[in-house]
């Protein structure tokens, strides 16, 4: 489950608890560690086809590596464009492994 607080997307558990909170961007979704460094972050870029973003960018800082941040990144960035009404392009690696291994993004997926 999935709710927009202000700029912030957060993201729920089967429980309904928050489990992280993403600062929205004027191009992606952003989380910082309580000093300001990034932690992690999604970016993507408007296309020509106004209906259509290119997912380019996915980052995780070491500390956060193998806790899903990213699937939860991208996971963010679907439900924002699912919003908007608009596909994603993939074009960063991560997106597109995640596109091609599971079918349920297809949906949102600009080349399906």
């Amino acid at each position: 489950l999935r709710s927009l607080v202000g700029s912030e997307m957060c993201i729920r558990d089967r429980l309904g608890r928050f489990t992280m909170k993403f600062e929205k961007t004027n191009n992606g979704f952003v989380k910082h560690d309580e000093n300001g460094k990034l932690i992690a972050e999604i970016t993507y870029a408007t296309t020509s086809d106004p209906n259509v973003v290119v997912a380019d960018h996915t980052f995780v800082d070491s500390s956060l590596r193998g806790q899903g941040v990213a699937g939860k990144l991208l996971n963010t960035l679907v439900e924002d464009m699912k919003q908007q009404n608009k596909k994603i392009k993939a074009s960063c690696s991560y997106v597109v492994k995640k596109f091609e291994e599971d079918s349920s993004y297809d949906f949102i997926n600009a080349d399906k």
